[in-house]
């Protein structure tokens, strides 16, 4: 009777979740709505019932990095006002490789012109050369305006946009902001009085992230440490300190010392061959 129903005239071309409130209009119920998706499912007739064609969001384009400004990551998150309602906008580049906080800005409206400005700046400040690094971001107005697609031509940077509505194509930025908003002096009661005391407040947790923030992704280094390529002599003296506590005690170790070492490629938004080629990669370096 489900298939019947779905495959008539009168519902060929609807979705369970209309079919289903329309027999409610008709005084009848035949089964409930995931029920004709699972039956749809099962004789492979869950597709689009349309004739116009289906959307269709694919996946960004993987990008993997092996050292510093090779892919940046960006966003912009509010930050609250005393007057309820308006927010100062921040807008923040981080480089994936390294976490660093590569470039912010704080304003009062969300614009491409102002993107565009920050990106410029932070290029200058990190001397990009043109072709050399990928900017990836949502697909937001002041990421895909006109303003700021001809600044990023301009200066050689390679775009990369999220699917619309998927947070997960952009992890990094997300991950940053939760950080920042998590803070203990962030304010989330009190909010920021004036423009200038967000951007204040900005400045001490870039500097707090950047140079103190022990990063559990980047094996608890600081973002500027791994910017800077210093991680490398730090891990590499963390491993020769258990090397020498496993040869004093080595009734303490039933396996190998601590992983210290660097990963060496960060992937944006890899496939899940991806994955699992850097698993076996860390399982190889760990065991060496």
């Amino acid at each position: 009777m489900i298939l019947d129903t779905a495959n008539s005239e009168k519902f060929r071309d609807l979705s369970p979740c209309k079919i289903v409130p329309l027999l409610a209009d008709e005084g009848r119920y035949i089964a409930s709505e995931s029920s004709f998706y699972r039956v749809l499912r099962e004789e492979k007739q869950l597709a689009h019932r349309h004739k116009s064609r289906p959307q269709t969001h694919h996946k960004p384009k993987a990008f993997s990095a092996t050292d510093s400004n090779q892919i940046w990551s960006w966003d912009i998150t509010y930050l609250p006002s005393q007057i309820q309602g308006n927010y100062f906008y921040l807008y923040l580049i981080m480089d994936v490789f390294s976490r660093k906080i590569v470039g912010w800005s704080v304003h009062e409206k969300e614009s491409a012109a102002l993107s565009s400005a920050l990106v410029t700046q932070t290029c200058l400040d990190e001397k990009i050369d043109p072709g050399q690094v990928v900017l990836h971001s949502d697909n937001g107005s002041p990421m895909k305006g006109l303003t700021m697609l001809a600044t990023l031509e301009k200066l050689g940077v390679m775009p990369s946009f999220s699917r619309p509505c998927v947070s997960d194509d952009n992890p990094f930025s997300e991950s940053l902001f939760k950080t920042l908003k998590f803070h203990p002096t962030f304010p989330r009661l009190n909010r920021f009085e004036t423009i200038d005391e967000a951007r204040a407040w900005c400045t001490k947790f870039e500097a707090w992230y950047n140079d103190q923030h022990l990063h559990s992704a980047l094996k608890f280094v600081t973002p500027n440490q791994r910017h800077t390529g210093d991680d490398k002599v730090i891990l590499e003296k963390r491993k020769a300190v258990y090397i020498k506590a496993k040869k004093q005690r080595p009734d303490r170790w039933s396996g190998p010392t601590r992983n210290w070492v660097p990963t060496s490629i960060v992937t944006l938004n890899p496939d899940k061959k991806q994955i699992l080629n850097t698993a076996e990669t860390a399982m190889k370096n760990r065991a060496a």
